[in-house]
């Protein structure tokens, strides 16, 4: 491995020889410069791996010598040392993006620290990760075999994605792949554990909370304390709650978070609708029978919420100022963004926002997004980017100013789907890849969580005969006709409806203006 060399740039550099002898002794290569312009001179002939760089200096001064290196070499680390303690000289040289700040006199040690720091901190903290995580691997793999509650769910499921996000900052692919295999595993046991336990959350004092019962249960109290805004981002998983948690927190401070669990199947018109309702899909066909629609009937299934909602709003005998906005394209987000300020007088206001849902399903359809978001990493990352570019962040911003409470959830989550399973049906079979409904299914028993009596677990029938099944894990129904194209189709897209921990278990986030 060649020499880590280091530039380091003072007009007494004379007076620092012991130090550049410590380093040379440590096997670090030391090039020295007087001035600032001689270190610019120096980095159009040499390659270095950091600057020390004095702050103090006649001629080209500190701060402007490190601008002329950013504009340089961007990425080559850059550390400030100098006599002052000034604030303003800090806050500068942050600003432009050094990578460390030391106060003269500094010691050997402090310039090693600050080596191994900027130039070691990779392998560093792969090194920690990659031994924290085996260590925590075991302990996740011994409480899989003993979890036992829908509480423990949520807590196993926040790990791991805690460990996915820390190890998709290192090296180790291996760990990765380690981390990826626990992720099927849970799944695996969590579908076992909502085939058992599912049916009885809908009675039960202590399931719980589900999409019928979340706006009772917790948006409710909210809403008596302070004038709200609630955002339901169609289709986000909590791993991508976190991609953009720190754009809202630079608006708002969290002050609760939860996780709750989205009904079966995990799909808009079933989950979202139940969510403005306060009703399982069951009860809103019985009660509203011209606004519910079955997987088979024609029409959008979700053109009633904000009607869901009014009936429900009067149900609990609430007296509230409210407005509903559904956004589904970038014209729609803008336009509320520019009008968001006429919202002030509400006691609630409600955005369902479909971005993040109709990115996900354009996936199956354009070529350019399927190579954008090849897998959860990349699909975080676009979902960042997003929304730092987003109206919906505007509107985030002007809720800030007007002093409201901030809710951000969601209806369901998503999960990259990677192997198919065959069913048959007749043409009145639904269409969706991750529960179907109908008569005369035909599948492997062991992919699915089934359920002959649809009422049972608070479910319409399309018909007198007709039975849901639900994906369990990564899998996808395809049927044999023309199979493999539509499994090439499919695999690796984001799909829901079916039972596993990125669909069920999704974000509740209360957050304060700061």
């Amino acid at each position: 491995m060649s020499k880590i060399t280091i530039l380091w740039v003072d007009d007494e550099i004379d007076l620092l020889k012991p130090h550049i002898l410590f380093l040379e002794n440590k096997n670090y290569s030391v090039i020295t410069c007087k001035s600032g312009q001689e270190a610019l001179e120096e980095l159009t002939r040499s390659r270095v791996d950091i600057v020390f760089l004095d702050e103090n200096m006649p001629g080209i001064s500190g701060l402007d010598t490190l601008n002329e290196i950013k504009s340089m070499v961007s990425s080559l680390p850059v550390v400030m040392i100098t006599k002052s303690e000034e604030e303003s000289i800090m806050e500068e040289a942050i600003g432009s993006k050094i990578a460390d700040y030391l106060i003269k006199p500094v010691n050997p040690n402090q310039i090693l620290l600050s080596l191994k720091k900027n130039l070691d901190h990779s392998r560093l903290v792969s090194e920690k990760t990659t031994a924290n995580y085996q260590q925590e691997f075991r302990k996740i793999s011994m409480d899989l075999s003993m979890v036992n509650s829908w509480e423990e769910w949520i807590d196993l499921y926040k790990r791991l994605i805690y460990w996915e996000l820390q190890l998709e900052e290192i090296e180790d692919s291996g760990m990765f792949e380690i981390l990826e295999s626990q992720k099927v595993e849970a799944n695996n046991q969590f579908g076992k554990f909502v085939d058992k336990h599912y049916l009885d959350w809908f009675t039960s004092s202590d399931g719980p909370v589900m999409s019928h019962t979340l706006f009772k249960e917790w948006v409710q109290p909210r809403i008596k304390e302070s004038p709200t805004l609630l955002i339901v981002i169609d289709n986000l998983r909590y791993d991508q709650w976190y991609a953009f948690e720190d754009s809202v927190a630079s608006f708002y401070k969290k002050s609760t978070e939860s996780a709750y669990f989205s009904i079966l199947p995990t799909a808009t018109q079933y989950a979202r609708n139940a969510i403005f309702s306060g009703l399982t899909p069951l009860d809103m066909e019985r009660k509203y029978p011209n606004w519910w629609k079955n997987d088979t009937d024609e029409g959008g299934k979700n053109l009633f919420e904000d009607k869901f909602l009014d009936e429900q709003i009067k149900r609990l005998g609430l007296n509230l100022k409210w407005e509903y906005h559904k956004i589904s394209s970038l014209k729609q987000g803008k336009q509320l963004s520019q009008n968001f300020r006429s919202q002030k007088d509400n006691d609630l206001t409600v955005i369902v926002y479909n971005f993040v849902d109709m990115l996900s399903h354009s996936k199956t359809e354009m070529e350019v997004i399927k190579e954008l978001a090849s897998n959860d990493k990349a699909y975080r990352s676009l979902t960042q980017s997003w929304f730092k570019n987003s109206p919906l962040l505007e509107i985030i911003q002007q809720a800030q100013t007007m002093g409201l409470k901030l809710i951000i959830t969601t209806d369901h989550g998503t999960i990259n789907v990677k192997h198919p399973s065959k069913v048959i049906g007749d043409k009145e079979t639904s269409l969706n890849l991750r529960y179907k409904t109908g008569r005369s299914l035909t599948y492997d028993v062991k992919d699915v969580l089934e359920s002959q009596s649809p009422a049972k677990i608070h479910l319409p029938s399309i018909n007198m005969s007709s039975s849901f099944i639900f994906a369990k894990n990564d899998l996808f129904f395809a049927y044999p006709n023309n199979y493999n194209h539509y499994v090439s189709y499919y695999r690796n897209t984001y799909q829901h409806g079916g039972v596993s921990l990125e669909e069920m278990i999704i974000p509740f986030v209360v957050l304060e203006p700061r």
